[in-house]
């Protein structure tokens, strides 16, 4: 009986804990499920969707990717508005950061007689001190130092532009320098326009193709005497013979008062000192406005002395009002001379003229009229000092008859005449022509201005010149890579050759040799290497030898031609070189040869040069450029257009070679 009661007390404790157990269970179960519901709802409201929930007793954890540091805050916050912060436990992790944009990196040169001046970020892989170094180089010791360093890889293109900038400056003792990866900035100043133009043109052929260059390069204001000013409104349309002005505001007024009578085409005015008074521009917009009025003619400036020439045939009165309303109303100091042409009469035999042509070639003729045996040699004389001795010919006859001023207006025209490439000169008792082509762009303010001040206020003349680009002899310069394929052109027409076993260039290649001179002699100073081939027929050292003196050959023989020839080099390289099969005789002929090539600056490989070595702090980095320019060196090499082993030039092939016809044992 007592065991009996023992057993059922036991068993009631026992199904109570049992119950008590399920209970808890139940309410755990409810809690967590609550919990993680809950708080899910509340992570999906704030769409922050890439956060998991899960929950463990009273425990709530939250997993998954947060995108940023304020993406995770926020996911703890939101759970911890639905279940008592203590009780969240993060466990996310945080999405990969992204790398950081490089910087820009930069580079300003500022260069004048007190030194040189660095400001700029570079990359940290540069080569600081030996940047340093060659700035010191240029322009003295005292190069002060500004520049901030960041450590990212140097952009693609930086080299090759750092490389070009220091290079432009050594020719820019004054001047700002602004290098980025891609472009080049340059602001400079020259001591005269022909220096400006020549610098121009010598940075632009520098630069490297895919390097953008932006010059400013400025020129102190000439001093123009006299100072001049020709506007014409003819069958052609109006246009400037020359125009000067001494001010931007004043250039510009006068351009907005051509324009305004029937100018279209785009007109220079060159700023200048020497204007005769502050109401130049005043002047000049008046009597161009006049002239527009008159509807055809020419009015020329010579200081303060203006020629107003009407067109033949305009109406009396309404050139009388015009020339009238003008007098009264220009500026003091300013003097006008009117003309109204009266119908010529129709020229025969007896209409007394003088005529000088100038040739392509540079052969002058004069024929025509001259009042005596003195003014006849004084011309003569006068061509020959202009032009050379051997070049005039003369068959010029005597005139008594002339007008006294005829032997001015001769010389004055011969002057003129000096201006051009080609053309011709007419002088008459009442005008004087000139028509031609020229390779100077200011050839035409020349002109105005030198036969304004001898003709004197009251002549007429007529400019018809034509600048030309090709026979400017700055902008008219051939590319080094037109100079190159004109030389390929003559050695395709006419390969240089030599006598078998030996040096010694044969007759017919001695004309190809004279026309690559002449191209040459136009191209300017290039960098050229005359490589010397042969074919693998005999020893190696012989065939390197026999290549070596050809290539020599040549160059002594441009040399004789009077080639400057200071910055070309002859090498020879025997047989190492084939460009065809050596077991075939047309592939023999093929290897013989002597080859022009371009040496220009390769801008990484200059830079290293030029730098030493740029600094290499990450070994990677370091492994993975050196092996890119490995394979891009190779590859140039096997295309032909490669460096050449030196490391600090490239090469472009330029062209055929030169005939060997040699015995089997000597190539």
């Amino acid at each position: 009986m007592r065991l009996s009661s023992l057993a059922i007390i036991a068993a009631t404790f026992l199904a109570a804990a049992i119950a008590s157990l399920i209970a808890a269970r139940a309410a755990v179960t409810l809690i967590e499920e609550n919990s993680e519901i809950g708080v899910r709802d509340a992570l999906d409201s704030k769409g922050l969707t890439w956060a998991e929930v899960h929950a463990d007793g009273l425990r709530v954890f939250l997993t998954g990717t947060a995108p940023s540091e304020a993406g995770r805050f926020l996911a703890i916050s939101t759970a911890g508005e639905v279940v008592d912060a203590a009780r969240v436990i993060d466990q996310m992790q945080m999405a990969a950061t992204k790398s950081l944009t490089p910087p820009r990196f930069s580079l300003e040169i500022l260069r004048n007689d007190s030194g040189i001046q660095l400001i700029g970020l570079i990359p940290a892989e540069s080569n600081r001190e030996a940047l340093l170094e060659e700035l010191r180089a240029i322009g003295g010791e005292n190069v002060a130092d500004l520049l901030e360093v960041a450590d990212y890889p140097a952009p693609e293109g930086w080299d090759g532009a750092l490389a070009y900038g220091l290079r432009s400056l050594r020719s820019l003792p004054r001047s700002k320098v602004s290098i980025d990866a891609d472009r080049v900035e340059i602001t400079a100043m020259t001591e005269s326009v022909e220096a400006k133009r020549k610098l121009e043109s010598d940075l632009s052929r520098a630069a490297p193709n895919e390097l953008a260059v932006v010059l400013d390069i400025s020129a102190p204001r000439p001093v123009i005497t006299p100072f001049s000013l020709r506007f014409l409104i003819d069958e052609n349309g109006a246009r400037f013979d020359s125009c000067s002005a001494d001010s931007d505001d004043a250039r510009d007024r006068i351009l907005r008062a051509a324009s305004e009578a029937g100018l279209n085409d785009k007109a220079q005015c060159t700023i200048g000192l020497g204007v005769p008074s502050p109401n130049w521009a005043k002047a000049a917009e008046m009597a161009i406005a006049a002239l527009a009025r008159l509807g055809a003619g020419s009015v020329t400036f010579a200081d303060a002395d203006i020629t107003l020439v009407a067109h033949e045939g305009a109406d009396q009165a309404q050139f009388d009002q015009i020339v009238g309303e003008l007098e009264n109303t220009l500026p003091d100091v300013f003097a006008l001379h009117a003309v109204l042409p009266r119908p010529e009469q129709a020229k025969g035999d007896g209409v007394p003229e003088f005529v000088a042509t100038l040739s392509p070639e540079g052969l002058v003729h004069l024929r025509g009229r001259a009042t005596d045996e003195l003014s006849r040699e004084t011309a003569i004389s006068f061509a020959k000092a202009r032009f050379g001795s051997d070049v005039v010919h003369s068959s010029a006859r005597i005139d008594d008859t002339l007008p006294r001023d005829w032997p001015v207006r001769v010389l004055a025209a011969l002057d003129a005449l000096a201006q051009l490439s080609n053309g011709h000169v007419t002088v008459t008792a009442d005008n004087v022509r000139i028509a031609g082509n020229t390779g100077n762009p200011e050839a035409n303010a020349v002109i105005s201005r030198l036969l304004s001040e001898k003709l004197g206020e009251a002549e007429t003349f007529d400019i018809d010149v034509t600048y030309q680009k090709k026979l400017d002899p700055i902008a008219g310069l051939p590319t080094p890579d037109e100079c190159i394929t004109e030389i390929t052109t003559v050695q395709e027409e006419r390969k240089i050759s030599f006598e078998p076993g030996s040096d010694t260039i044969d007759g017919p290649s001695r004309k190809s040799v004279e026309a690559i001179a002449e191209i040459l002699k136009k191209c300017g100073p290039i960098k050229l290497e005359i490589g010397g081939h042969t074919d693998s027929q005999g020893r190696e050292v012989m065939n390197q030898q026999l290549s070596q003196a050809r290539a020599q050959a040549v160059l002594n023989g441009l040399r004789e031609l009077r080639v400057l020839t200071s910055s070309f080099s002859a090498v020879g390289y025997g047989e190492t070189q084939p460009i065809a099969d050596n077991d075939t005789e047309e592939g023999r002929e093929a290897n013989r040869r002597i080859e022009f090539r371009l040496i220009r600056p390769e801008p990484v490989q200059e830079r290293e040069t030029m730098l030493e070595t740029l600094e290499r702090t990450q070994s990677g980095l370091t492994d993975d450029i050196a092996d890119t320019n490995v394979d891009s060196t190779d590859a140039a090499a096997e295309d032909g257009s490669g460096d050449e082993t030196d490391g600090d030039t490239g090469t472009d092939p330029a062209s055929q070679t030169a005939e060997d016809g040699v015995p089997d044992d000597t190539n």
